[in-house]
């Protein structure tokens, strides 16, 4: 039976950070610690699905930060972390820092991908603080002289580089753009075809911010990848939003080019999170067993063109349907199998343009 969503017109749009949190645990927590704390405490209020993937698309970390700061905040004993057998995590209980709270007021979260990850609320158990553990990157990167600059800027192997990477930017590179090229060949011994994969990956992911583009080099670094075959299939493989929509579609595996292709649409051009996008593919799966992606195409298309944002403009499309509908045509015989909301699209016509192209 499909998931039904709740919903109502009076949410509030607020995140109350408990009192404790603020004078107990923040001083000591860093960037990405305070982010991804805060943001599971606004997602469980505002009862939507994320992942790590999503967390670190949100703040410009990789899902390593996102991890790290997970099992940093597990060390502190203010949540706890659940795996499958597959070490996949697929829980975040978040314990109540105010006061006890009945289990009828626990609050739950999914996560887009494969398992969800339920968000629930306990009450805290009082333990001593821990020593903060410092961990040493990897790979880090050097202070770079102004010489130093200026040999790597002037030589003849790097004038394409710099080239390629001022193409994706869409601007001259400035000083500390070019050292964080220099670090990626100097230190990371990335190949310039690795170089530009990484600018291509992180700039069709909206991401031109080279701290950024630093961190996720480091994180190929880490993983001992040499070349731009290895970050495509790492890259495809910890992107659990493709496989949600990958495994609702019916499809097992990692995508095609083509697949990837009406994923990558639906995400960055026409701009939907990733419940809307689940949305339409549960809605296709139950029309369909042929042609799927081209049919949740047609869906997604027909909502960006009606400007939906949220599924609650989902719903009122469906809204509006039905009422057309009932002034246009004679009401059906009252059962069970027509007892339910249709949606608005006629797949055979929508089949018959598809295979017409």
């Amino acid at each position: 039976m499909a998931h039904v969503t709740i919903y109502k017109d009076d949410y509030q749009d607020s995140t109350v950070v408990p009192n404790r949190f603020i004078d107990e645990y923040m001083e000591d927590a860093n960037d990405a610690q305070l982010k991804v704390y805060l943001y599971l405490i606004r997602m469980l209020n505002a009862n939507r699905a994320t992942s790590v993937s999503d967390i670190a698309d949100k703040f410009n970390h990789t899902e390593k930060d996102v991890n790290r700061a997970l099992k940093y905040w597990e060390k502190k004993k203010i949540l706890d972390l659940d795996y499958d057998e597959d070490r996949n995590l697929v829980g975040i209980h978040l314990r109540d820092l105010s006061a006890p709270v009945p289990s009828s007021r626990r609050g739950n979260i999914a996560l887009s991908a494969a398992p969800a990850m339920s968000l629930n609320l306990a009450p805290a158990v009082e333990v001593a603080e821990e020593p903060q553990v410092i961990e040493e990157p990897a790979f880090a990167k050097p202070v770079y002289s102004a010489d130093q600059l200026r040999a790597f800027k002037n030589a003849e192997s790097t004038a394409q580089l710099l080239f390629i990477a001022e193409s994706y930017i869409g601007k001259p590179l400035t000083p500390s753009e070019m050292k964080s090229i220099l670090f990626f060949t100097d230190v990371l011994h990335f190949s310039d075809d690795l170089i530009d994969y990484l600018l291509q990956y992180c700039v069709d992911r909206g991401k031109k911010d080279f701290k950024y583009i630093e961190k996720v080099a480091v994180n190929w670094a880490e993983e001992g990848i040499a070349t731009p075959k290895q970050a495509q299939k790492f890259s495809t493989k910890y992107d659990r939003n493709v496989y949600a929509i990958m495994s609702e579609l019916g499809k097992n595996g990692s995508p095609t080019s083509k697949e990837l292709e009406f994923i990558n649409r639906w995400v960055k051009e026409y701009g939907f999170s990733t419940d809307i996008i689940l949305e339409a593919c549960e809605r296709t799966v139950l029309a369909t067993d042929r042609h799927r992606f081209e049919y949740a195409e047609g869906i997604l298309s027909r909502w960006r063109q009606e400007n939906v944002h949220h599924k609650a403009d989902i719903h009122k499309i469906d809204e509006s349907y039905q009422k057309r509908r009932s002034t246009s045509k004679p009401a059906a015989a009252a059962n069970k199998f027509n007892q339910f909301a249709q949606n608005d699209y006629d797949f055979d016509e929508l089949e018959k343009e598809l295979l017409s192209n």
